[in-house]
């Protein structure tokens, strides 16, 4: 009998991963921030808050705010920059992590932005891949998001890739009106892997003082509202592509996990529930090591992408 721990295991983009759990983007900070909170190298891995080439301040306090559904949110990709981030952070993370994948998120404003960073850490010790968030505005297209645009997205991949000798997961947006086509461009690119879904847009009201909640106005949102758009996001791309796919949003069970998993997930994405509870994600792999001891499951990739449609 295959041991829970073997069972896991899973590769993507050329990575071999201890499990599919990954801490997503935003929510592990550069992981020093989690270091007595939780077991790091018990996951599968951990995307990186943000990298940007400058400093960015984020958007205005209230930043984030829950409702029934999840929590909304508007931090504006807050971060220290590029040099501040290999200077600081990234080493802290090679010293620190060693079993878990470190894939380091990338914003920018221009393919330009994105290139620099990638190219300042490529090399850097530690880093097992990018995360190229491409809902980010194209300040050079009238502030259309990167990946609203194929001729744009492919640049963007393609110029990445020829950059990256790590391999590149492109994280899309659940806004896009064909998430399926979006992804081959980028697959056909260069990406070595997609990640879906970003947050949604939303806006809540703070009805005694007629304002928005939020200091920016409206927000991303993310939890278990979302838990059907991450997984409906996963099945059209996994079917779209030959790269694998990692799931995120709404994910708060092992269930949740085997839901994203049957819908062609390879890897999957913890976010808002790692927020409310930092213990959860370890729980989540012992219990997903569980499900599979429980269904005969000898190894978790073949599990995946086995969803029976409807005849």
């Amino acid at each position: 009998m295959t041991s829970p721990s073997a069972a896991l295991r899973v590769e993507a983009a050329g990575l071999e991963f201890q499990n599919p759990v990954i801490l997503a983007s935003g929510t592990a900070g550069y992981g020093r921030e989690l270091a007595g909170v939780m077991d790091l190298d018990a996951l599968g891995g951990l995307v990186t808050k943000a990298v940007s080439v400058e400093p960015r301040t984020g958007a205005p306090a209230p930043r984030v705010a829950e409702f029934s559904g999840g929590m909304i949110n508007a931090v504006g990709l807050a971060n220290p920059g590029v040099e501040a981030v290999q200077r600081e952070h990234l080493p802290w993370l090679a010293a620190n992590v060693r079993r878990a994948r470190v894939l380091v998120n990338v914003v920018g404003t221009t393919v330009d932005d994105f290139i620099a960073v990638i190219s300042a850490l490529d090399g850097v010790p530690g880093v097992s891949a990018f995360e190229l968030n491409v809902s980010c505005p194209n300040v050079r297209h009238g502030g259309m998001e990167f990946g609203a645009d194929p001729s744009v997205l492919a640049d963007l991949v393609g110029q990445a890739r020829r950059a990256a000798r790590r391999p590149l997961f492109v994280k899309l947006s659940p806004t896009l009106p064909d998430i399926a086509a979006t992804a081959r461009v980028a697959a056909e690119a260069g990406a070595d892997g997609i990640t879906v879904v970003n947050t949604l847009p939303g806006l809540l009201i703070d009805v005694e003082r007629r304002r928005p909640i939020l200091g920016f106005g409206t927000g991303g949102v993310s939890g278990p509202a979302i838990l059907p758009v991450g997984v409906l996001a996963t099945w059209k791309v996994s079917r779209a592509v030959k790269v694998p796919v990692m799931g995120v949003g709404g994910i708060a069970s092992a269930e949740d996990i085997v839901q994203y998993v049957l819908a062609g997930a390879t890897l999957v994405g913890v976010g808002t529930a790692a927020l409310q509870d930092p213990r959860l994600p370890e729980r989540l792999v012992r219990a997903l090591g569980a499900w599979c001891a429980e269904h005969g499951v000898q190894t978790l990739k073949d599990v995946v992408g086995r969803l029976e449609w409807p005849a």
